[in-house]
């Protein structure tokens, strides 16, 4: 027998809130009972209806402000609540950043058993049009007015009704409309899902994901939208590997560190959402280094090179490694392309034993920039070799602390500095670089 699931209480209700939770929603304690409130702040008296209750928590949705925070601002975006592109637009930048550090620092102390000695300036930059990759659901929905596309609604997979983004980078996230009226006059304009957006300086790609094949009326169809916005198309009709562009497409390529590098890449290949801070982000993790020519440096998670090239640049000795073939050869092309020596090499660096050849002889420093799951499989073999200084880039505060201790509490290093990287404004999302020092 299934017990019914109970329903969260109706109607309108007061929280006083007091802090934030990971998330960004409003943190209150109701009746001591622990509640978040999406889109209330700290300091704030706001009204709220319940979405959902459990034994340990609830959550809810703020429907109205009593008591405004001084940090309150005014959303830039009309669909700001419906959306779940965007979290934080109603507090002000610089609290953003505030929020962020709380965040790292707090997980840091909390989980990692760690403070560090020197907290660094946040690393920020331009709040809008700052998307240079996205991801955007397409969907036909006649009740809606044809085609939309764009990021799902908040808390449901159903696609929101966007006119804009303001987040994406200007040249796509104003042409939401002209993108769904595109698809709306296909023929397959239900079997297009999503399109994957990569922009460059001076290139804009767009691949539309296609799960039937367009005729010759919808390729021309695509032409002409190309020809006209100045985007280059591609299609995929099934994995990455059978990405296509529709006619001859530019070369897509970016600067890792606002030098005279280049890095090419592909439509659908990793790269940071966010170009200017992620070239502070590389000047920055130099700088950490400490670099004298000559050292020896092992970078991990390396991708397309985006620190390798950098590092080389100034005179170090990398090898770089990677888990993903393809990256790993398109490593190598842009370092060549660039007239730098740097070795790269394929491996699955959450199995590795210690024993790689690669591993061979010691290095001096150590750069690592691995995804959320952080790095805690190489770390021992890493700080078993002693490296003077290791610059941890982390994408999730949570595996940072974590690793932070094991660095510090079981291998002898001091955490000598940490700060976040402003890579995604308006969300929750926290990046952040720590520099692990052995003295």
């Amino acid at each position: 027998m299934h017990r019914r699931k109970k329903l969260p209480p109706a109607g309108e209700f007061t929280a006083d809130i007091i802090d934030f939770d990971h998330e960004g929603r409003g943190f209150a304690r109701i009746d001591g009972k622990a509640t978040f409130i999406a889109d209330a702040l700290p300091g704030e008296r706001v009204r709220f209806k319940y979405l959902r209750t459990s034994r340990d928590f609830d959550e809810g949705q703020c429907v109205a402000v009593e008591t405004a925070s001084p940090h309150r601002v005014e959303p830039r975006c009309a669909h700001f609540g419906l959306c779940g592109g965007c979290s934080m637009q109603h507090l002000a930048p610089d609290q953003q950043i505030a929020f962020k550090q709380k965040q790292m620092l707090g997980q840091l102390e909390r989980s990692g058993k760690v403070v560090p000695d020197e907290v660094a300036a946040p690393i920020v930059g331009d709040v809008w049009g700052y998307r240079r990759r996205a991801r955007l659901g397409a969907k036909d929905v006649p009740k809606k007015g044809g085609v939309l596309v764009g990021f799902r609604e908040r808390e449901s997979s159903f696609l929101a009704t966007l006119e804009r983004c303001h987040v994406v980078d200007a040249r796509v996230g104003e042409k939401l409309r002209e993108l769904g009226a595109l698809i709306g006059a296909l023929s397959i304009r239900r079997q297009v899902p999503q399109i994957e957006v990569a922009c460059a300086t001076d290139v804009v790609a767009l691949v539309f994901r296609v799960l039937a094949p367009p005729t010759d009326a919808d390729r021309e169809a695509l032409r002409a939208f190309a020809v006209a916005e100045g985007f280059d198309i591609y299609l995929q009709t099934g994995g990455p590997d059978s990405i296509r562009p529709l006619d001859d497409a530019k070369l897509l390529q970016y600067s890792p560190d606002g030098s005279d590098l280049t890095l090419r890449f592909e439509p659908t290949d990793f790269i940071q959402v966010n170009g200017t801070i992620s070239q502070r982000t590389v000047n920055q993790a130099l700088d950490w280094l400490d670099l004298t020519a000559g050292e020896r440096v092992l970078e991990l998670f390396c991708g397309l090179g985006n620190f390798s090239l950098p590092l080389a640049r100034r005179g170090a000795q990398v090898l770089a490694v990677e888990g993903e073939k393809g990256l790993v050869q398109r490593a190598r092309d842009n370092a060549a392309r660039n007239g730098l020596d740097v070795r790269f090499e394929k491996a699955d660096l959450f199995t590795a034993t210690g024993d790689e050849s690669w591993l061979q002889p010691d290095f001096d420093k150590v750069l690592l920039d691995p995804p959320r799951a952080g790095a805690k499989e190489i770390l021992p073999i890493i700080a078993k070799r002693k490296p003077k200084r290791i610059v941890y880039v982390s994408c999730h505060p949570g595996t940072l602390a974590r690793d932070a201790g094991m660095l510090v509490q079981e291998f002898g290093y001091r955490l000598a500095r940490a700060g976040v990287m402003d890579m995604f404004p308006h969300t929750s999302h926290v990046e952040s670089m720590a520099l692990f020092v052995r003295d």
